[in-house]
Order: C-alpha cells, then sequence, then structure tokens
C-alpha cells in the first residue's frame, strides 16, 4: 500500500502521454491546451499608444505648449511637432513619432489653442512603448498552455485565427454490480440505485470533458473482461465503478490482468478510497474506484482529474489548496490520510458531519476536502489545516 503522495506522483508521470493535436479556429479553443508554441506575427503594441486621454507633448522648458490639431483613436496620423507644440490625443490612438510624453486633460488648460501644464511631465509619461507586451517573432505564448478566456483574446490580439491544440480524451464509465438498479424503477430487495455513473459524467462535464461513455455490467467474469476489453480498445481514460476488491465477485482486477493493463498500484494508504487501482495499458489510463460513492468522487477529484489534465497536456494543474482555519475540532481514527469533506469560507473552514464513505449527502453540501496526512491525528478548533478547494462553482 502506499501514499497519498506517492500515488500521486505515479498518476502524474504515467499520465504525460498527451494526445494527438489538431489545428481549430481560435474561437473553438477555449479550455484547451496548446500543442505548439505561438510567436508573434506582430509587435503589440504595433506603434506608440497614448495610455490616455490628454495632450501628446514635445517637450520644451515652459509650461506653455501650442496646441496643433487632434489625433483620435484609429486614425493614421504621424503629426510632427516641434519642441513646445502639442496635439490633442485619446486613449489607443497612435503617438506622433516628435512627442515624448502625454500630460492627461485634467492637469491642463487650454484656450485659443494655448494649452497650458498644471506641473511638469516627465519624458515618455503615458506612453505605451511599441511591443509592451511582445515584439513581433517573441515567443506569445508556450506549448502546454491552457487557453482561458484572457489567453484567447491576447492570442486575437496578435491577429491569430487558428492554434494547435491538444484533443481532449475520450473518458468511458464501466459501472458494476448486481446489486444496481436504474433510478426511476421499483426497487427489489437488496438493491440500490445506482449513482455513480452520472455523478462521474457530471464531474467530468463540469470539468468540460464532454466525450464520455457509460456502460453497465453484472458481476459476471467473461462479461466483464469482454466490456473492459471493448471499452479501453474504443477510450483513451476508462473509469470503473466498483468490483476492483478481493470478494468472490469481485472481478475487475483478474479481468483488467488478463488483458494486459500494467498495473501502477493497488490500494493507497488513505480514508475514504482505499482499493483504488490505476494502471495503463499503452497510451490508455485505467483507473478502478472503490464502489462507495463518496471515496469514488474523492479519488476523481484527487488522482482522475489531475490524470486527465496531465493526459491533454496541461501538466501545470493542480486544485488550489491553502491553510484555512478550521471550525470544527476533528479526531483521526487509524493511521491512513484522509480527506474529509467541508466547506470552506472566507478563510475557514468547516469539517461536516457524515464522512463514511458511503454517504455522499454531505458531499453534497461540500465545496473542499480537509486533508490530514497520515502523522496529522486530530484537529483542534483553530488550527491551520490544509485545505482542498473543489471545482464546483
Amino acid at each position: 500500500m502506499i501514499s497519498v503522495e506517492q500515488a500521486l506522483d505515479i498518476v502524474k508521470n504515467a499520465s504525460k502521454t498527451t494526445l494527438n493535436s489538431e489545428t481549430v479556429n481560435i474561437n473553438n479553443a477555449l479550455n484547451f491546451v496548446l500543442a505548439s508554441d505561438i510567436f508573434s506575427p506582430i509587435s503589440m503594441p504595433p506603434f506608440r499608444q497614448s495610455a490616455m486621454d490628454g495632450y501628446a507633448l514635445n517637450l520644451h522648458d515652459d509650461l506653455k505648449y501650442y496646441v496643433k490639431g487632434e489625433i483620435k483613436t484609429g486614425d493614421n496620423l504621424n503629426t510632427h511637432l516641434k519642441p513646445g507644440e502639442a496635439v490633442r490625443i485619446f486613449t489607443g490612438a497612435p503617438v506622433p513619432d516628435s512627442a515624448n510624453a502625454i500630460i492627461m486633460q485634467e492637469k491642463t488648460t487650454v484656450k485659443n489653442a494655448i494649452l497650458v501644464l498644471s506641473e511638469p511631465i516627465k519624458p515618455n509619461a503615458n506612453i505605451r512603448p511599441l511591443g509592451e507586451q511582445v515584439f513581433k517573432d517573441d515567443l506569445a505564448l508556450k506549448k502546454g498552455a491552457k487557453l482561458v478566456p484572457a489567453a484567447i483574446a491576447y492570442l486575437t490580439s496578435l491577429g491569430i485565427t487558428e492554434v494547435t491544440i491538444y484533443k481532449k480524451p475520450t473518458v468511458a464509465i464501466v459501472v458494476t454490480g448486481n446489486e444496481l438498479a436504474e433510478a426511476g424503477k421499483p426497487l427489489r430487495y437488496g438493491q440500490i440505485y445506482e449513482s455513480n455513473a452520472i455523478m462521474l459524467k457530471s464531474a467530468l462535464e463540469k470539468a468540460d470533458y464532454k466525450d464520455v461513455t457509460i456502460s453497465k455490467v453484472e458481476d459476471n467474469y467473461n462479461s466483464t473482461l469482454l466490456l473492459l476489453s471493448e471499452v479501453i480498445n474504443k477510450s483513451d481514460v476508462v473509469l470503473i465503478s466498483g468490483g476492483i476488491s478481493v470478494g468472490d465477485y469481485d472481478f475487475v482486477g483478474k479481468a483488467l490482468n488478463e488483458i494486459g493493463v500494467n498495473e501502477l498500484f493497488y490500494k493507497v494508504k488513505q480514508k475514504p478510497g482505499k482499493p483504488l487501482f490505476f494502471g495503463k495499458k499503452d497510451e490508455k489510463l485505467i483507473f478502478a474506484l472503490p464502489g462507495n460513492p463518496a471515496a469514488a468522487l474523492s479519488c476523481f477529484y484527487i488522482y482522475v482529474l489531475t490524470a486527465l489534465e496531465y493526459f491533454r497536456g496541461n501538466t501545470n494543474f493542480s486544485l488550489p489548496r491553502v491553510q484555512a482555519q478550521s471550525n470544527s475540532n476533528f479526531v483521526k481514527k487509524g493511521d491512513r490520510a484522509q480527506f474529509l469533506k467541508a466547506i470552506y469560507y472566507n478563510g475557514k473552514v468547516t469539517i461536516l458531519e457524515g464522512q463514511n464513505s458511503s454517504m455522499l449527502h454531505t458531499f453534497a453540501l461540500a465545496n473542499a476536502l480537509v486533508y490530514l496526512h497520515k502523522d496529522l491525528l486530530h484537529i483542534k478548533k483553530g488550527d491551520l489545516v490544509e485545505t482542498i478547494l473543489l471545482p464546483i462553482q
């Protein structure tokens, strides 16, 4: 049995197997990861630019200037100014080559084309220089950058219309168990409604993974072997819910072994989620998650989401972790690391009741997990605790 930190390192290293790339219109690239460096086709700004509304000056030793014109945003003018001359200018407009400062309009008075400054102005004040953001042919954005809205806008401001991105992985969810019934149908004695599939699919969609399939299989070895072979062949990442323990009707581990999945770890010294399996077949990633819903969801956030992001090139990914002041007392039983469902707000965190691995009602309220390292045995109210913020907003 390995530690949480060891398991997470193994997941990261095994998941650096980015998919094929494709070129897409930048309008369709949101939240994808760049598959190649992008070099700027222009300087930005492409000309010296006014940072405010005011007057562009060719400085001299007096506070009085003669105003000889106006340059609006979008004008294609390069008015020549002699020392002591000025031109009315607006934010974003091109600054004449002969101007060496801009004074904001609030610090001036003007009458009969004579501009008077209320105070001296320093050279280059309020001028955005050519290439302040990036120069032509310089690196604009590195391979591996996630195309968040600001990145999309930045590249568009450089005139870029297409980008090469990594494709997102396809994900298959496989749910096992004879005891599972479909919601909306009557429950027979001994059955429970199956919820892990919709839980995992919803978590994937929230993380912007949309190419997801769901399959269900009863506790039968041949059926399990056949279905797992099929989904591993067709999908990049496979999430199996249940059937990984060592009971008489848990067939997942045996089937994965026969298929040729290389086991990278099985069982993590954590609670919930101890019976977690992670393996690889060629470039395919396979997780066998615990059947208990809260355990499965905890493992999804800590391990699966990390694997998905690394797999598509986002190797800077990690869920935010903060030190928060605990509003709760908690005593840990045993020596395993523990992920506690909690509510984080404004620098403080409250550990919720109902931490059992089968209980989802607490998880439905949680927006964070308090992480107790294996050597941390208790939490006192007021202690600072490591808190993982969940991507649920």
